[in-house]
């Protein structure tokens, strides 16, 4: 019987020592899974409402150059000013429905990039829209950005150089290149 209690303090003791080591393990689990969690959803849609987080968000997360190009454009199509003599101009797959079904408006989420070229073909600049529901109801809800090839951000947020061209275009969502309606 001295026997089985001696063998049983010392799994009692052995317990004793890996029970909190056990229970810290869980619960660094736990924070790891709420990490990737929110890790997820930073790396799914894009949520936040700043040019850092839009420019991470197309050039890592869901690279435009995979995109298509705009319906009715295409590869360095002739520009014009303030975006430079050529442009590529890419839309995610939200934006490209709404083109192709003609929805009239573009939806939360849609996202539109433009590659602006120099005459000799060199980058200039990167301009974005981005459409987010309730951001700026005045202007579209969309969030403008606009960054140079050394991918310094020189415009963001509710721009007002972007809002003022681009309200020439409110009857067709602010967008100027390509028709959402019939």
């Amino acid at each position: 019987m001295k026997k089985i209690s001696s063998t049983m303090l010392s799994i009692f003791a052995l317990c004793a020592l890996l029970l909190p080591v056990g229970l810290l393990a869980a619960e660094m689990g736990k924070m790891q899974g709420g990490m990737d969690q929110m890790s997820g959803q930073a790396h799914g849609m894009m949520q936040k409402t700043d040019g850092m987080a839009l420019m991470m968000h197309i050039t890592k997360t869901d690279p435009y150059k995979k995109w298509d190009l705009m319906p009715g454009t295409t590869k360095m199509r002739q520009g014009s000013e303030p975006h430079g003599a050529l442009q590529n101009v890419y839309v995610n797959k939200l934006a490209m429905k709404a083109f192709t079904e003609k929805a009239g408006a573009l939806p939360d989420g849609a996202i539109i990039v433009k590659e602006n070229y120099m005459t000799d073909g060199k980058l200039g600049a990167v301009t974005v829209m981005s459409k987010k529901k309730g951001y700026n109801p005045e202007a579209g809800d969309y969030l403008w950005l606009k960054y140079g090839a050394d991918m310094k951000i020189q415009a963001e947020g509710k721009a007002a150089m972007c809002i003022s061209c681009h309200t020439n275009a409110k009857g067709n969502d602010f967008v100027m290149l390509a028709p959402l309606k019939k």
